[in-house]
């Protein structure tokens, strides 16, 4: 392991490297080790710290305030309040995720290299690099016995009503079913970026400092000259270096560049945010469904992607559960007593609402306001999750709608006349993007395609920030190879052709891209 934890640091530490990746997530880490493993000096720094295995407890409410950003709190400002839960150590958010892997839907593609003028970024010219990651991800199907109870009912539901559906690739060695993926896997069967890459990395001779928080590029006659970072023990660390790749995600990035002023010209930097606002449906059965056992987010629905509506589990242990159920006092008791035989599953929107990351007062701001056309579309997933809960046996069914309370005997005229109010709506986030966007027209885009900021030599984004549009999907994948093709250009090799083809991948069917989500 080659990892220098910044708390130890209350000097001046000065390093040459050829390159200084800032952040240590889906988008650092890739492209860290493939610098590394092509022969260059590589330094990455994290303002997080390293976790292990042996740091995870299995409770969540311990692990949300020791592996998330701001103890899980970080939340949009807008017409609506969205929880967007981020993570802060050496593998970022994929240390906290639910480890689902979707390529980035061909039409999607198609649309960025129309919209965005992103034409090397189309599905054949990415084939090698998504086989790449899925390689070193270890991308699988669940198999249905470690799918849990909670996805089989929604599949059973699904089934009885024809829709589409299957269960999800992750990026798993070993799985077991213990039902906390995002509060730290707890037997290493997750394999979050820190656990592949970073090592990849290490392996290769880069190095990784901890506890090191990134504070100023150093730039001369447009080109990169150093990284400046402090620590966690109160000195400072000194990257002298010809590239630096930033890579702090969507929240992080747009705010790092601009206080540099770095990546203003086309003024994008910190506009563009799309988060796929996500909500829950919750029904209680006369079965044992038991969410705790099995994988959280095993299975997902389809069928309405072009609705741009996308059904994915959402199960957890009762303490989750506790923090996220409805109501209050003694209704909350007497649904959380009913626990065993109560179902969650999930409801994401690839989003047209677009918002903006700016620094207020020292603190980072996230405005974001869900417009009427994704509140009717919550309106509209909502409806057809109840109307899936009640084919599948439900006995009462749960709606995310202030004031409706709780369903029965298959009744679904509540959801149907109620009026779209964001307000009354329960939703949280997971996926920021587009706050850097990628676009070859200098004053329309942050970055080319190349991921190279605009107008200077040497500076680089790779993170969620870089991509131009909602996607539909979880964005994990779409991230780790846009990073690991960014590691190719800047060593100047061909793509890994020679890459396996996965024996079968996931293929939603998004058909589509919604025009305005461009």
């Amino acid at each position: 392991e080659r990892v220098v934890d910044g708390a130890g640091i209350e000097g001046e530490v000065r390093i040459r490297a050829d390159a200084c990746v800032i952040g240590t997530g889906a988008g650092g880490a890739p492209v860290a080790k493939e610098l590394a493993e092509g022969g260059m000096n590589v330094v990455m720094l994290e303002e997080g710290k390293r976790f292990t295995t042996d740091d995870f407890n299995a409770r969540p409410r311990d692990m949300m305030s020791r592996l998330y950003r701001d103890a899980g709190q970080v939340a949009t400002v807008g017409n609506v309040p969205i929880p967007l839960p981020l993570g802060e150590s050496v593998g970022g958010s994929t240390l906290i995720n639910s480890g689902t892997c979707f390529r980035t839907p061909e039409s999607v593609l198609a649309m960025w290299g129309e919209r965005f003028g992103l034409d090397a970024m189309g599905a054949g010219e990415l084939d090698p690099f998504f086989r790449r990651v899925e390689r070193i991800q270890n991308v699988i199907q669940v198999p249905p016995e470690l799918a849990g109870q909670n996805a089989l009912v929604v599949k059973r539901g699904a089934d009885a009503l024809g829709w589409s559906g299957d269960f999800i690739y992750r990026n798993v060695r070993g799985c077991i079913g213990s039902g906390i993926c995002t509060f730290g896997c707890p037997t290493s069967a997750k394999q979050h970026v820190g656990l592949t890459y970073v090592p990849l990395a290490w392996d290769a001779g880069a190095t990784t400092y901890t506890a090191c928080r990134a504070r100023r590029i150093h730039t001369q006659g447009g080109r990169v000259k150093a990284v400046e970072a402090s620590t966690a023990g109160g000195g400072r660390v000194r990257v002298e270096c010809d590239i630096a790749v930033v890579a702090c995600g969507a929240i992080g990035t747009p705010i790092f560049l601009r206080r540099q002023e770095l990546g203003l010209d086309s003024g994008e930097l910190g506009r563009n945010l799309t988060i796929h606002p996500a909500t829950g449906v919750r029904a209680l059965f006369d079965e044992e469904i038991d969410m705790a056992k099995g994988v959280p987010q095993s299975y997902y629905i389809d069928e309405f992607a072009d609705e741009r509506i996308m059904f994915e589990g959402a199960a957890g242990p009762p303490d989750y559960a506790a923090m996220s159920f409805p109501f209050s006092g003694e209704s909350h008791r007497e649904l959380m007593l009913q626990y065993p035989g109560i179902s969650q599953f999930g409801l994401m929107v690839s989003d047209l609402s677009r918002g903006s990351v700016h620094e207020h007062a020292g603190l980072t701001q996230i405005r974001y306001f869900l417009n009427k056309d994704d509140v009717a579309t919550f309106k509209r997933g909502i409806e057809l999750l109840c109307e899936l809960y009640w084919a599948a046996g439900a006995k009462v069914v749960y709606p995310p709608i202030e004031g409706i309370g709780e369903l029965h005997d298959g009744d679904l005229q509540a959801v149907r006349e109620w009026e779209p109010r964001p307000k009354a709506l329960t939703v949280l986030a997971f996926h920021p993007l587009g706050t850097a966007r990628a676009d070859a027209r200098p004053g329309h885009g942050v970055v080319d395609g190349d991921l190279k900021v605009h107008g200077v030599d040497g500076l680089y984004v790779s993170d969620g920030s870089v991509v131009p549009s909602s996607l539909g999907v979880n964005p994990q994948i779409t991230i780790m190879t846009l990073a690991t093709r960014l590691g190719f250009h800047l060593l100047g090799t061909a793509p890994p052709e020679d890459e396996p083809e996965p024996e079968a991948i996931a293929r939603p069917r998004i058909t589509q891209a919604h025009a305005l989500a461009a």
